[in-house]
């Protein structure tokens, strides 16, 4: 009896809690003299930085970054088509990266109702040594879940071993009918408004969903 080739797909799915938070926060100024405006603003992000270097010597946040001021014009048109005079912009951006949610929840309520302030997105992760395990794991289980369906197969049809082939992330054994996929980690964000900002903010993040998918080709026998 010949041996039969048998192609299956391996899927697996695991949900974690995310381990760390990064947020971004914008500090704006403007006005008609570019000089005024860049001064308001370095002013305006001094109280944002000294409170991320005394959370960082604190160890409520794992990481603090800030990008050089930029600064940019617009000459706007009134109702008569008339170019006005320039309206110059300033802007610092911030990322802070924390491990609780509540420490984040805190320092959100504390700076929202600061003047030239507009708080991001949240994006939610995992530590790089956690998604690293946590691929693996689930790569892994893909796997065997493509041999306990190879075996249920070749079962089916009397064989009583199967023996791998290939064995590829989906799409570069099949027909090319669906784009190759990789593991993916998604989380929701969370978004802040100033401007609504209330006496405190709470976080219950989503679970991120880390999963993997896999063809693998047997030979049964």
């Amino acid at each position: 009896m010949s041996d039969v080739t048998i192609t299956v797909r391996g899927q697996s799915e695991e949900r974690i809690a995310p381990e760390r938070a990064t947020i971004r926060v914008s500090v704006r100024a403007e006005g008609a003299e570019r000089a005024t405006v860049v001064e308001h603003a370095l002013q305006l992000s001094e109280p944002l930085r000294a409170g991320l270097v005394a959370r960082a010597d604190a160890a409520t946040i794992v990481e603090w970054s800030s990008k050089r001021l930029s600064v940019r014009a617009e000459r706007p048109w009134n109702a008569e088509g008339k170019r006005l005079s320039p309206v110059y912009y300033a802007t610092v951006d911030f990322t802070a990266t924390f491990s609780e949610a509540s420490e984040l929840s805190i320092w959100v309520s504390e700076i929202s109702a600061w003047e030239g302030l507009e708080i991001g997105w949240v994006d939610w992760h995992l530590t790089p040594e956690t998604r690293a395990r946590v691929e693996r794991e689930v790569a892994a289980d893909a796997v065997g879940v493509a041999v306990t369906r190879a075996e249920a197969y070749a079962g089916a049809l009397g064989r009583s071993s199967v023996v791998p082939i290939e064995i590829a992330d989906v799409g570069l054994i099949s027909s090319g009918q669906q784009p190759p996929q990789v593991t993916e980690f998604k989380a929701r964000g969370a978004a802040f408004a100033a401007a609504d900002a209330g006496p405190s903010m709470e976080y219950e993040p989503d679970e991120i969903v880390v999963s993997a998918t896999v063809e693998a080709r047997f030979s049964a026998s």
